[in-house]
């Protein structure tokens, strides 16, 4: 190539550059670049015109998704106060933490200082959280002290948060345990009065709309959806200051009786309404865990006992209404015993020749044998039914049972005789109170009821002057001769009846284990109280008889109960006469507190 091809090339470079800046269009360019923010302004204004007017719902509805709650507001259980009003059972506010496995789970320092604050091993709060990480609820601890859920949440845990419950509480602890029973962790009723009643109680939890932050954290209250409604308060019959009575005797009776169990009922005679019933061993309804359950059983309405001795009163009542005897039938008991199938019926002496109140005083079981053998068997068993053995007393007490109380067609040759003091049928002590308030009230058995007021049902099953007999004749067992004087109450005539019986156990009879009784009413002339004591399988080396372990019970926690209930005495002339100056009380021997343990024994064979 020459110079002057050079030199050509060149110019033709240049004149191509000059022709190519020529053709670039400043103005073009900037009505693109226009058109393309026009294009996205319309785009942004459609997106927001899409957000904020055609689809507001549903983002609204995503917004809300994320930091709208709907949270419940816990309400406040029923108050359950005694007749007097005392509280028995009320509501404290408490605190539970809860956490969101989500945000804390994997943080592994968080989660040691978490642990720490709560009293527990971080693996295992590690554990927890990891088996739950999956989901947004998981509970660390539940009805706490507020004052210690707070200093939790002060270390601002991420995921972790407080929630506002209520705890129930027995300010009278073990005593009126086995009547009020207790509420689960999520405080619903599993016991008790506090299942029976759990609807009225419970009350029903509100509902409101909150705002959440991205911390958790409340910001807002949006809108109260449902308000709570509180639970409604009870009272119920019983009597604080005579429920401890009863609790308090008969506790220190079980110990120094050496007795594995106890259990005693008072009813007011004429509403039927229960001012007492307590059981020994208890337990603390505050602090359930850990405790034998056991101890939960309210053995006054759920555990099945023969009655023993106090079935008497019953068995002459049953044939004074047939007319096969009177009061002043004689019995030879001679010579203290009576075949019965292949066995025995015997008493702890040979008592001779005694009357119809007689086999009451004495508490002779061939007396009411004999008493037994003029009745025919649906006289014996209708008459019994009418006092509620054999089926339930309808007091709406959870778990009540029926007792065992089998019709004629399935006894067999012995079975009315051996009922007739007290065996081959099962009770409870609730019955048996029931069955001995009907006889203080004139013969009209009332419903036993746990709320103040009573149920209001009533019946007449016998007459109120066979009633009245039975009650004078029940008077003479607390009397001099009778087989209770430790029952008896200085200023009031007492009507009671003793009863110690065998332990049912494998199809026979425990050896040396025994139920000792006593069932009472307090005063006799104008009758308020019906009591029960029963005491279980009491040491023999230190008495097991039913006027010896049970009666002072009955003494002891009626006195109490007159006092407070201002009850006026029917025996003043007795009252005045023991405070005479020099009057000093002799000691008075029962046929039961004379007999030894092997005629006791042959006795209920």
């Amino acid at each position: 190539m020459n110079l002057r091809d050079a030199i050509r090339g060149l110019i033709d470079r240049e004149r191509s550059t000059r022709i190519g800046r020529s053709r670039y269009d400043i103005r073009g360019r900037v009505l693109m670049v226009c058109g393309g923010l026009g294009l996205c302004s319309v785009a942004l204004i459609a997106f927001a015109v899409d957000r904020q007017l055609v689809h507001t719902d549903f983002y609204q509805k995503q917004g809300n998704v994320r930091f709208q709650r709907d949270v419940e507001i816990p309400t406040t259980r029923g108050m359950i106060t005694d007749r007097n009003g005392e509280p028995l059972a009320v509501s404290t506010p408490v605190m539970s933490l809860w956490a969101n496995p989500q945000e804390l789970a994997g943080d592994e320092e968080e989660i040691g200082k978490l642990a720490q604050a709560l009293g527990m091993p971080s693996d295992e709060l590690a554990r927890n959280l990891s088996q739950k990480a999956d989901k947004e609820f998981l509970w660390l601890r539940r009805r706490m002290n507020p004052a210690v859920v707070q200093r939790v949440l002060d270390l601002k845990i991420p995921g972790v948060y407080g929630v506002r419950e209520f705890k129930r509480f027995y300010p009278q602890g073990d005593a009126v345990a086995h009547v009020l029973g207790f509420t689960n962790v999520d405080d619903h009723g599993q016991e008790g009065i506090e299942l029976a009643f759990d609807e009225w109680l419970r009350g029903k939890p509100g509902e409101k709309r909150i705002l959440r932050n991205r911390q958790g954290e409340t910001v807002e209250n949006v809108d109260l959806l449902k308000p709570a409604q509180p639970g409604k308060d009870l009272a119920l019959s019983i009597d604080r200051r005579i429920q401890y009575l009863a609790y308090r005797d008969l506790q220190q009776a079980v110990t120094n009786a050496g007795a594995s169990s106890g259990s005693a009922v008072v009813m007011d005679i004429h509403t039927g309404e229960v001012l007492a019933m307590a059981n020994v061993p208890s337990y603390n309804p505050n602090n359930i865990n850990g405790t034998n359950r056991d101890t939960h059983r309210n053995r006054a309405v759920t555990d099945l006992l023969e009655p023993g001795s106090t079935m008497k009163p019953l068995t002459v009542a049953a044939a004074l209404e047939a007319h096969v005897i009177t009061t002043n039938t004689i019995f030879n008991t001679n010579p203290g015993r009576i075949p019965n199938g292949n066995y025995w019926t015997t008493d702890t002496h040979n008592h001779g020749v005694l009357d119809t109140t007689g086999v009451i005083t004495k508490s002779s079981n061939v007396g009411a044998a004999l008493i037994a053998r003029r009745l025919s068997n649906e006289q014996f068993y209708d008459f019994i039914r009418r006092f509620g053995y054999g089926q339930s007393t309808h007091s709406g007490f959870p778990g009540e049972s029926v007792g065992l109380f089998p019709a004629p067609p399935r006894w067999y040759g012995t079975t009315k005789q051996s009922m007739s003091y007290g065996y081959n049928l099962s009770v409870t002590p609730l019955q048996i109170a029931h069955a001995y308030s009907t006889l203080a009230n004139g013969g009209v058995a009332t419903v036993p009821s746990f709320v103040k007021g009573g149920s209001g049902e009533t019946k007449q099953v016998i007459t109120a002057e066979l009633a009245h007999t039975i009650m004078k004749m029940m008077q003479t067992v607390t009397e001099p001769g009778g087989t209770a004087t430790q029952a008896a109450i200085l200023g009031y005539h007492v009507a009671g009846k003793t009863g110690t019986a065998r332990i049912a156990s494998n199809g026979g009879y425990a050896a040396q284990k025994y139920l000792a009784f006593f069932a009472g009413v307090v005063p006799v002339d104008n009758p308020r109280f019906a009591m029960v004591v029963v005491v279980n399988n009491p040491d023999i080396s230190k008495g097991y008889y039913g006027g010896v372990v049970s009666g002072p019970i009955f003494r002891n926690v009626m006195e109490g109960a007159l006092r407070l209930q201002d009850v006026p005495p029917d025996d003043i002339n007795t009252w005045i006469a023991a405070q005479a100056p020099g009057h000093k009380k002799k000691p008075v021997v029962t046929d039961d507190d004379a007999a030894t343990p092997e005629q006791m024994r042959e006795s209920l064979q």
